[in-house]
């Protein structure tokens, strides 16, 4: 903060509610060095709804006391032009910092700039943020330095809570007979010090036996929302999701469909928000495009985490802090979004449900649960079921998503037809080789398509009515009975991964040049003998961004020659034995 450019530089620092950007911000401030270095130090705190004459008064108060001035008569009366000039008048040639702590408006930086006069000696203007965007939007005229805040590791964060839980006993150390109850307790914190801090305080106050701390263990959501010491945290936290504008508020709620500290795969999450309908278009952008960017929002608001990425920098999968993921229930139950039912918890529900998500295995539930009005179903838990589940969620006929990602299936039903409302379908099977049922050609209004296995997946022929599926994924998908066809499916996007490995593997790779829309493609083992028919195939994708290849066979080589490849092409992805760089 002391040394650096001389021109007026923005110095920010992001990070989710809680995360100790103001706490970081007011250390910095009050350090003998800045006190030191700069002719004035301004803390001014932004409420999320603020007027901008009244942060220029508020600036103006503060310069006017350090120089042991006071305001003119009408200063209470000046309009912004003459506020700002008043401001730029006294910071005039002076080395100033000003915080601007918890900012909001991705405005904000438009609002001010100009009353903050660039006089090239150091000035610093430092802003705390939980929004990315808010930075962006003063790279356009600034230089910024910016400072993202991560969780603490777990021994920072049991560090810090043995310093509030044992500071009037045991020299600040945890007792040994707590220690496992404690790691719990702050592992639920997620390295988020606002709850460390709090939880840890409160419990300061109670009894350090093994019995008082494991009951308060287990009650610690109930303990959230009840005790006075902790209730900040959620509304803290509630503070992000009321700034949200209103096309993402059910965007992020969705992330309360999966489980706690569940990684979820952007393009999953992405398209199931689409058949739902909370992606609107956009001029032209796909909706995926937009998607995207609802989601990137959310990363920047620190609402969203990533947890891995791809080869692009964007994100691959994602999911939410605890405390987020525990605000986002309540929100659930206060506005009925969605239902839970667990094995420990919840089997009956009388109430009209929108959605879902149920981690049990009990195919007795279906007798409890009015399904009538359910248009989202989300099974988890990695458990295997039989074809007879489907039998409990028949009567389910207006599902738009159905995702049973998290159980391993015997069989899929031949009556899967009759839900034809179905937007997004995704199943995990449990055996090896599939024939997909024939009635999958009455989903006429299936937008996507996932079918995950140990092995391959048998398309009907059926499956080209679906004139408006976008997404058609598969570990192995086998286009036997689909030769022809598949280059009917003009709406394809996404189709990987298809099994090249059958009698007609040429048809079916001159179809697939048919696919003038098509983005992600993956085949399995390509016949080398087709090399020309597959590239010209490739040649026609004209907004192929993701090809990928993969022979698994030593003796089939991948041949492909790219004369004028796609223009959209991002990457390309090859595995196997090649005879030549394409």
């Amino acid at each position: 903060m002391v040394q650096g450019r001389e021109e007026r530089t923005v110095v920010s620092v992001v990070g989710m509610g809680g995360q100790g950007k103001t706490t970081l911000a007011k250390k910095v401030f009050d350090s003998k060095d800045i006190i030191g270095h700069f002719h004035f130090r301004v803390w001014i705190t932004v409420s999320q709804s603020y007027d901008v004459e009244g942060l220029l008064r508020d600036m103006l108060l503060k310069i006017y006391k350090q120089i042991g001035d006071n305001p003119t008569q009408n200063f209470y009366q000046m309009d912004r032009g003459s506020l700002t000039a008043e401001v730029r008048k006294c910071l005039q040639k002076k080395r100033y910092v000003v915080v601007f702590d918890d900012v909001w408006n991705v405005h904000f930086w438009d609002d001010i700039e100009f009353a903050a006069i660039d006089s090239k000696n150091g000035s610093k203007i430092f802003i705390t943020t939980r929004n990315m965007d808010v930075v962006v939007s003063c790279k356009k005229s600034s230089f910024i330095e910016m400072l993202e805040l991560q969780p603490l590791t777990h021994e920072q964060s049991l560090e810090l809570f043995n310093k509030k839980a044992f500071k009037f006993d045991y020299d600040g150390c945890c007792p040994t007979e707590l220690i496992g109850t404690t790691n719990e307790i702050v592992k639920k914190c997620n390295g988020l010090p606002l709850a460390i801090v709090a939880i840890g305080g409160l419990l300061s106050t109670r009894e350090k036996n093994v019995f008082e701390w494991q009951r308060f263990r287990e009650n610690l959501n109930l303990e959230l929302k009840t005790d006075s010491h902790l209730i900040g945290i959620k509304e803290i936290l509630s503070l992000s999701y009321d700034d949200l504008p209103y096309y993402l508020k059910p965007c992020f709620l969705y992330f309360g469909v999966y489980p706690e500290d569940y990684e979820v795969k952007s393009k999953r999450v992405t398209r199931q928000w689409i058949a739902e309908g909370f992606v609107k278009e956009e001029k032209g952008m796909t909706l995926e495009e937009v998607a995207e960017g609802y989601l990137t929002e959310l990363i920047h608001r620190s609402l969203v985490q990533v947890s891995s990425l791809r080869i692009d920098g964007k994100a691959k999968g994602c999911r939410v802090h605890d405390l987020i993921h525990d605000m986002i229930l309540q929100k659930h139950e206060d506005f009925n979004f969605c239902k839970h039912i667990s094995d420990d918890g919840q089997r009956s529900i009388s109430e009209i449900v929108w959605r879902l998500s149920i981690t049990t295995i009990d195919d007795a539930l279906w007798e409890c649960v009015d399904g009538s009005h359910v248009r989202s179903l989300f099974c988890f838990g990695n458990k295997e079921k039989s074809s007879s589940y489907f039998k409990g969620i028949s009567k389910i006929r207006l599902l738009k998503v159905l995702d049973f990602e998290g159980f391993d299936f015997n069989n899929i039903p031949k009556n899967l037809g009759n839900f034809i409302h179905l937007k997004y379908l995704s199943i995990m099977m449990s055996i090896s080789e599939v024939k997909v049922p024939k009635s999958i050609g009455m989903l006429h209004n299936l937008d996507t398509l996932v079918l995950r296995g140990p092995y391959y997946f048998e398309l009907p022929k059926e499956i080209r009515k679906l004139r408006k599926l976008r997404h058609l994924i598969g570990t192995e998908l086998s286009l036997i009975h689909l030769m022809y066809g598949i280059g009917e499916m003009k709406s394809l996007q996404t189709l990987r991964y298809v099994s090249l490995n059958i009698d007609g593997a040429a048809e079916v790779i001159k179809a697939l040049g048919k696919l003038k829309l098509i983005r992600d493609l993956g085949l399995l083992n390509v016949p080398m003998e087709y090399g020309s028919i597959f590239s010209s195939s490739i040649n026609e994708m004209l907004h192929l961004e993701k090809p990928r290849v993969n022979n698994i066979t030593d003796y089939n080589y991948i041949c492909l020659n790219l004369i004028s490849p796609p223009t959209k092409l991002q990457k390309l992805i090859l595995r196997g034995r090649i005879k030549e760089f394409p």
